[in-house]
């Protein structure tokens, strides 16, 4: 089996991206958990939000009309409870966070959740996943 993605989008999240790609250049997406704003996917403009060396990047989001990838990025602590799960990124009516790009467009990105299925866990089992230092550390 190849390894399935770790995340992916609705197709309002990329009608949205291309959007804001529009408007801003290249994307990123960091989520650091937490409370509040921390607990959803915050989106920036590609290298306005500092990975630190303990960021885990799950993916790179490709959309189409979209010449660069957009990353999502999430913090060590929170891929430990993540590292299981299947993430979607979708968008919804509504107040995003307070520095996250659609807040603006009175939407907000949230993150749709299903745990991988064995075989997909399997897939997965020991392979690496970049962090933000440029090390890679096995899953």
């Amino acid at each position: 089996m190849e390894n399935p993605l770790r995340v992916e989008l609705t197709e309002t999240a990329e009608e949205l991206l291309r959007k804001l790609t529009a408007v801003h250049g290249p994307l990123m997406f960091h989520q650091s958990g937490g409370c509040c704003d921390g607990s959803s996917p915050m989106c920036y403009t590609a290298g306005e939000f500092r990975v630190g060396g303990q960021d885990v990047l799950l993916g790179e989001l490709k959309v189409a009309d979209i010449q660069e990838p957009i990353g999502f990025w999430m913090s060590a602590s929170q891929f430990e409870y993540w590292k299981h799960t299947h993430i979607t990124i979708d968008v919804v009516p509504g107040r995003g966070g307070g520095f996250s790009l659609e807040t603006p467009e009175g939407m907000r990105f949230l993150i749709r959740s299903r745990l991988f299925t064995d075989d997909e866990a399997r897939a997965l089992d020991g392979t690496p996943v970049l962090l933000g230092s440029g090390a890679t550390q096995l899953v």
